[in-house]
C-alpha cells in the first residue's frame, strides 16, 4: 500500500485533536479574513504539496466534505447523510495532504478502498474507470473507516462564520461560486459565528448557533434576523397578532399593546373552550386519518381478495375446459367403439347368413386380404390414388397440396413430391404417359411421367375440380353442377363441350367401354361417349351419390347414408342394395377374374369391406386406418386405400 495513502495516519490524528472540545472560539483579525490559496495538486510532480503547519487562526478554502457514513462510523462522528455539497466549508488548518483523494484533489468525501489497496471518495471510484497511480481497474471493497474518522476530527469554521470570497461575490456570480463548493469560493467572515468546530460535530453546532439568520415569526416581511437578535426584535415588533387571530381577533401591536390587548380581547375569557375545541377538532382529525387507514388497508384487502377470486375463476374456468375436453373424448371414443361394435355384428351376421347357405368357399384363406405394409410421408389427408401400371408407380393427392410418387415393385419409397397446386389436390388421372390433376384451386395441371415435371396448367372450372376419368382421348372434369370434356392434344388440352342438367356437386366419374357414369346428388346420369349425350338416368336413394364402380354386369354407387346400390347394367334395374358401413362410401374399386368379381368399398367409418359380386354379400372386413378412407386403387391384385391419416396401405391376398 502507498505511504500516502494507508489506513491509519497518527502524525495528522494528533494535530487534528487539539483540546477535549469540539469547539474553539477564534479571534478574528483583519489578517485571519483572508484566504490562504491551496493547491492540492502540484503541475510538477502531481503531488499535493506538504507546507509547514500553519496558525490555528488561519483558513484553507476546501470544497465541502459528505459520506454516507456507515453505523459504526456514525456511532464515532456524527456526520448526516442529508448535508449537502453546497455548504461553505473552510477548514480552520491545513489538512495533511493524505487526506486528499488523487481523482478530485480534494479532501476525501466518503473514504472507500479499493481492489488496488489505495483509498479515494466513493463517487470518484465509481465513476473513473483506472487508478490514477497505478491504472488498475478501480472497484469498490469496503469503507475506509480509519481515514472517514480522521476527517470528523478536522475544524472548521462555521457556516454562518463564512462568506463567498471577492471574486465569486457578484450577484448570480456569487451564487454559483457558493453552489459549486469549489475551493476558494468561501472565506472567512469576520462579523460572522466566532466558532471553530470539528466536522463531525458541525450540524449539532450550527442547528443552535446564535448567528443563523432566522425570520420573524409574526410577519415574514419583517428583515431577516440573527438568532441572538430574535428575543429583542419581538419586544419591538410592531406586527405581533393576538393569539387568537386564527378565531377572527384582528388585532395587530408591539409588546405594550399585545399585553392591553388580552386584557379586553372578547377571545381570551373564551380561551379553554376554544382551546378544547381545538382539542376535540385535532382528535377528529386524528380519527379521520386513522379511519381512512383503515379504509385504504380495507380496498387494499378486497383488491387482494378480488385477484384470488379472478385467479380462482380462471382456474375454475380451466378445470372445466379440461373436463369439457375429456368428457368430449370419451363420447368420441365411445362412438367409435359402438361402431366397431356395430360392424362386428354385421361381420358375424354375414357370417352366419354364409353358414346357412353352405358357401363356406368364400372364406378360403387364399382369399383373405392382408395389409402388406404402409407408404407414409403425406402431412394431410389422402384424397385421391392413381396407378400407372406400366412402371408400377402410385401416385396419391393430399391436403398438403402436393402429389407424391411411390415405387410399388422394388423399393416401396417415394420416388418424388410434385408440388404445384394451390390447394387440395382431389383428383388423379391417367392417359398414355400423362398425369392429369384437378384441385381445390379449380384448375389441372399436366404432368409428364417419364420427367415427372409439371407440363401444362389449365384453368378448368370456376369450383374446385372433384373428379377426373379419361377415355377415348379426352379427359372428363366434374366440379358444381357440370361436366368439362377436354380434348387431349399433346400437352394440351382444348374444351371441347360442357355437360350440363346437372344438380349437384359432380363427385364421381367413371368410363366404361362406350359410357360415362357421373354421380350428382340422388342421380346417376349414363352418358354415351361419342355423342356426349345423356342415355339414361338411374334414381337413387339414401343421400347423394360419393362414388361409382362398373363391372361386367353390375352398376355400383355409394351414399353419403353408408348405403350401396346395384344395378343391373343391361335392365338398368337395381337389384340389391349392400349395407354394413356405419359412415359415408367414399370409394368404389373392382378387381375382378375369371372366377369372380370383387368390389371394395371404403368408408368414413375408417373401414374398408371387400363385396363378392356372385353373391352380394360381405366376404371380409378390413380395420386398420385411423381416419376415415377416402381413396381406392386396385393394379395386379393389389388394393391400394388412402384415409384421412395421411397413410396409404398396401392390401394383397
Amino acid at each position: 500500500m502507498e505511504a500516502s495513502f494507508g489506513p491509519t495516519f497518527s502524525a495528522v490524528a494528533g494535530g487534528a485533536k487539539e483540546g477535549s472540545s469540539n469547539y474553539k472560539q477564534h479571534r478574528r483579525t483583519p489578517s485571519s479574513s483572508s484566504t490562504l490559496t491551496y493547491s492540492p495538486r502540484d503541475d510538477d510532480d502531481g503531488m499535493p504539496p506538504i507546507g509547514t503547519p500553519r496558525r490555528s487562526d488561519s483558513a484553507i478554502s476546501i470544497r465541502s466534505l459528505h459520506s454516507e457514513s456507515n453505523m459504526s462510523l456514525r456511532s464515532t462522528f456524527s456526520l448526516h447523510e442529508e448535508e449537502e455539497d453546497t455548504e461553505p466549508q473552510v477548514f480552520a488548518e491545513q489538512p495533511s495532504v493524505k487526506l486528499c483523494c488523487q481523482l478530485c484533489c480534494n479532501v476525501f468525501k466518503d473514504p472507500v478502498i479499493t481492489t488496488c489497496g489505495h483509498t479515494f471518495c466513493r463517487r470518484c471510484a465509481l465513476t473513473s474507470d483506472k487508478c490514477p497511480v497505478d491504472a488498475a481497474k478501480l472497484t469498490v471493497v469496503v469503507n475506509n473507516i480509519a481515514v472517514a474518522e480522521q476527517i470528523g476530527e478536522l475544524f472548521i469554521h462555521c457556516k454562518y462564520g463564512c462568506r463567498a470570497t471577492a471574486c465569486a461575490a457578484g450577484g448570480a456570480a456569487a451564487s454559483n461560486a457558493t453552489v459549486a463548493g469549489k475551493p476558494g469560493a468561501f472565506e472567512v467572515d469576520p462579523l460572522g459565528c466566532p466558532f471553530t468546530i470539528k466536522l463531525s460535530a458541525r450540524k449539532e453546532h450550527e442547528s443552535s448557533c446564535d448567528y443563523r439568520p432566522v425570520r420573524c415569526p409574526n410577519n415574514p416581511l419583517c428583515p431577516p434576523l440573527l438568532t441572538m437578535n430574535l428575543e429583542a426584535h419581538l419586544k419591538e415588533c410592531e406586527h405581533i397578532k393576538c393569539p387568537h387571530s386564527k378565531y377572527g381577533c384582528t388585532f395587530i401591536g408591539n409588546q405594550d399593546t399585545y399585553e392591553t390587548h388580552l386584557e379586553v380581547c372578547k377571545f381570551e375569557g373564551l380561551k379553554e373552550f376554544l382551546q378544547q375545541t381545538d382539542d376535540r377538532f385535532h382528535e377528529m382529525q386524528l380519527t379521520l386519518a386513522q379511519k381512512d387507514q383503515d379504509i385504504a388497508f380495507l380496498r387494499s384487502m378486497l383488491g387482494k381478495l378480488s385477484e384470488k377470486l379472478d385467479q380462482l375463476e380462471k382456474n375454475l374456468e380451466l378445470k372445466f375446459d379440461v373436463l369439457d375436453e375429456n368428457q368430449s373424448k370419451l363420447s368420441e371414443d365411445l362412438m367409435e367403439f359402438r361402431r366397431d361394435a356395430s360392424m362386428l355384428n354385421d361381420e358375424l351376421s354375414h357370417i352366419n347368413a354364409r353358414l346357412n347357405m353352405g358357401i363356406l368357399g368364400s372364406y378360403d384363406p387364399q382369399q383373405i386380404f392382408k395389409c402388406k405394409g404402409t407408404f407414409v410421408g403425406h402431412q394431410g389427408p389422402v384424397w385421391c390414388l392413381c396407378v400407372y401400371s406400366t412402371g408400377d408407380l402410385l401416385f396419391s393427392g393430399s391436403s398438403d397440396k402436393t402429389i407424391k410418387v411411390w415405387d410399388t415393385c422394388t423399393t416401396y419409397k417415394c420416388q418424388k413430391t410434385l408440388e404445384g397446386h394451390d390447394g387440395i389436390v382431389l383428383a388423379l388421372c391417367i392417359q398414355g404417359n400423362r398425369l392429369y390433376s384437378g384441385s381445390a384451386d379449380c384448375t389441372i395441371i399436366v404432368w409428364d411421367i417419364q420427367t415427372l415435371q409439371k407440363v401444362n396448367t389449365i384453368r378448368a372450372h370456376d369450383n374446385p375440380v372433384c373428379t377426373l376419368v379419361s377415355s377415348h382421348n379426352m379427359l372428363f372434369s366434374g366440379s358444381l353442377k357440370a361436366i368439362k370434356v377436354w380434348d387431349i392434344v399433346g400437352t394440351e388440352l382444348k374444351l371441347k363441350k360442357e355437360l350440363t342438367g346437372l344438380n349437384h356437386w359432380v363427385r364421381a366419374l367413371v368410363a366404361s367401354q362406350n359410357h360415362l357414369y357421373s354421380g350428382s346428388y340422388q342421380t346417376i346420369k349414363i352418358w354415351d361417349i361419342r355423342s356426349l349425350e345423356c342415355v339414361h338416368v338411374l334414381q337413387t336413394s339414401g343421400g347423394s351419390v360419393y362414388s361409382i364402380a362398373v363391372t361386367n354386369h353390375h352398376i355400383v354407387c355409394g351414399t353419403y347414408e353408408n348405403l350401396i346400390h346395384v344395378w343391373d347394367i343391361e335392365s338398368k334395374e337395381q337389384v340389391r342394395t349392400l349395407t354394413g358401413h356405419v359412415g359415408t362410401v367414399y370409394a368404389l374399386a373392382v378387381i375382378s377374374t375369371p372366377d369372380q368379381t370383387k368390389v371394395f368399398s371404403a368408408s368414413y367409418d375408417r373401414s374398408l369391406r371387400v363385396w363378392s359380386m356372385d353373391n352380394m354379400i360381405c366376404t371380409q372386413t378390413l380395420l386398420r386406418h385411423q381416419g376415415s378412407v377416402t381413396a381406392l386403387a386396385v393394379s395386379r391384385g393389389r388394393l391400394f386405400s388412402g384415409a384421412v391419416d395421411s397413410t396409404v396401405k398396401v392390401w394383397t391376398c
